[in-house]
């Protein structure tokens, strides 16, 4: 009987790890979306078992979740889920590593994302109000199973509408991320665009500038982090956490960016800084940088136009950057907009540069 006893756990213990050598030797694809009743998703690849001509049949699992397994032998695959063989996916080819497990949130219609407007939103810690103005990406209403990374924004009045925005021109936000996103260059996410006061230099500058003062950005901080960002996270499908959330301005809105990113990477992990203004209390931020023997875990985007935008200053930032450890191209993008100035046109010409940088396609950390 022990012999048998003995024979049968060997057994057992053999199966077990075929099983596990077998897991470990799969690639899998898992798409997340409820297609309907008498409806299946099927997928088409790069590599056989796959086929760019005819797609195979996922396995539909609890939760409107479909699946689709090969060996890890065929190597890096290409591929894009299909309703009913009929209808492709949305953006850009999705890439499986061998043998890694990809979950993927498509949506199956090209078109906009919507906006949602929030007015009178409080600020206790500012004692005032103003709007959000919240864009939803395209697949928001289509994927329910779906959350997403958020972008905060400031300066909210500029980046949605001409008839808001300072001068008359808009950042075309919107438009950019639907192009991006449609086009399979940016992954969807959220953006919040939070309006500024009549408090816009105090709100957006750390302590303090011989001549404009400041020095609020402690307290508006507080705001985005105690106020704003729960009341999203509460109400939208976000993705909370800091590998999927960042921040991005322009000018102050840039300066505040880059000095709450830095004291807060454990809340957000990228920000973009567009013609920052780092001249700010004569650069004491960039001399922070220099100062500094920690480098801080962000990937960060800044730039500056040639006419009269701060490059010399946002050119100090980047050597101080790179002095920490950080290197262009990977957690630092640094950019140089030939002949641009300091303006909203200027700053919505290139804001595909800073997108498909802090969300470039297939990243999001599900």
């Amino acid at each position: 009987m022990r012999k048998f006893v003995s024979s049968y756990g060997r057994a057992l213990a053999c199966l077990w790890m075929l099983l596990v050598a077998t897991a470990v030797e799969a690639s899998t694809i898992r798409v997340h979306y409820d297609v309907g009743y008498g409806n299946r998703i099927t997928v088409r690849g790069s590599k056989a078992p796959l086929s760019w001509n005819t797609g195979v049949n996922a396995t539909w699992t609890t939760g409107n979740i479909w699946t689709y397994s090969w060996a890890n032998t065929v190597g890096d695959v290409e591929l894009k889920p299909m309703i009913n063989d009929a209808t492709w996916s949305v953006g850009a080819n999705y890439v499986v590593k061998s043998g890694a497990t990809v979950d993927i949130y498509p949506f199956f219609q090209a078109r906009g994302g919507s906006m949602v407007y929030i007015n009178n939103f409080s600020s206790p810690q500012l004692g005032n109000a103003r709007s959000l103005r919240i864009y939803l990406p395209p697949s928001y209403g289509q994927n329910p199973l779906k959350r997403y990374p958020v972008l905060y924004m400031h300066d909210g009045q500029n980046l949605f509408d001409a008839s808001t925005s300072f001068g008359g021109v808009e950042w075309q936000v919107d438009e950019t991320a639907n192009s991006l996103i449609n086009n399979g260059q940016m992954d969807e996410v959220i953006v919040v665009g939070i309006d500024n006061t009549a408090n816009r230099i105090y709100e957006y500058t750390p302590c303090c500038d011989p001549q404009y003062g400041g020095g609020g950005a402690d307290v508006y901080e507080r705001f985005l982090l105690e106020t704003v960002k729960p009341y999203i996270d509460q109400n939208y499908r976000t993705l909370a956490t800091n590998k999927n959330t960042a921040l991005m301005g322009s000018s102050l809105g840039g300066l505040e960016s880059f000095y709450t990113g830095r004291r807060h990477p454990e809340v957000f992990s990228k920000v973009a800084g567009l013609s920052s203004s780092f001249w700010w209390n004569n650069q004491a931020l960039t001399q922070q940088v220099e100062a500094s023997t920690v480098k801080v875990a962000l990937n960060i985007y800044i730039d500056a136009g040639t006419n009269s935008d701060g490059l010399t200053e946002t050119t100090r930032m980047r050597d101080a950057l790179v002095a920490d450890g950080y290197v262009q191209g990977n957690d630092l993008y640094y950019y140089v907009a030939q002949g641009a100035s300091h303006n909203e046109a200027s700053w919505a010409a290139r804001l595909n540069i800073p997108l498909t940088y802090l969300f470039p396609w297939q990243s999001t950390v599900y």
